[in-house]
């Protein structure tokens, strides 16, 4: 199964009142497995940047003002999503910006059939908790000490990690090989991979003989006084 972790960056918080999107950074997964695919791109907004959007993701009018602009990159971006499931952190948020980018320069909207929201799926997880994915990714003791700023590619990354975490981890076999130092084992260490498939077994028919119908039917019939009867 493909899906496709996402996060972007934007001017503002409401793409209905003129805010645009200036960056989207997607990372490719298959069958829960990162495949090392990624998409990033910054976008020029053909607007100014905000000092308090600027002060959160560091992007700022020079930096923009020689980005394509979104409808330039909009088949690029929509190849590399193809049909696949998105995954974002508050993707109603995501979405929103993605599809008033999409619309503008005559793309259909994304179906929000595919969109799954890691924040909702925290909430369930953990009800009254912080669910920023700064305090998830504590929680599930996610490395993210190189997080000065916002940054989509970045985001999306920790997101894909969180994302396995929150949805059971990954199913992993573990062994034992030895390092160079030698065979003893103090020198034995775990590896990690991952499990094979079982085959697909497919539903076995289970059909009474012609003998353990006869012996139901005298058997049925020898009851006394059955409930049934009595109706």
């Amino acid at each position: 199964m493909r899906e496709i972790i996402f996060d972007t960056e934007t001017t503002g918080f409401d793409p209905q009142t003129g805010d645009r999107m200036v960056e989207i950074g997607c990372i490719e997964m298959i069958d829960r497995i990162e495949t090392g695919n990624s998409f990033h791109c910054y976008y020029n907004p053909e607007r100014p940047m905000p000092k308090a959007a600027e002060n959160v993701h560091g992007l700022s009018d020079i930096f923009l003002s020689d980005k394509k602009l979104f409808a330039q990159g909009a088949e690029e971006l929509l190849a590399f999503l193809g049909d696949s499931n998105l995954v974002a952190h508050n993707a109603q948020f995501d979405f929103n910006f993605l599809n008033a980018e999409l619309v503008l320069c005559g793309y259909k909207p994304i179906s929000r059939f595919r969109m799954i929201d890691t924040l909702a799926i925290a909430k369930s997880k953990h009800p009254g908790a912080k669910l920023s994915l700064d305090a998830l990714c504590s929680r599930y003791g996610i490395d993210r000490s190189h997080r000065v700023k916002h940054g989509a590619l970045l985001d999306a990354e920790l997101l894909t990690q969180l994302y396995i975490e929150l949805t059971g981890g990954r199913q992993i076999g573990l062994g034992l090989a030895e390092d160079s130092g030698g065979g003893d084992s103090a020198n034995m260490k775990p590896i990690v991979q991952q499990v094979p498939r079982r085959p697909f077994m497919a539903v076995r028919e289970h059909h009474a003989s012609a003998d353990e119908l006869a012996r139901h039917k005298k058997f049925i019939e020898g009851i006394e006084s059955p409930l049934w009867t009595k109706v």
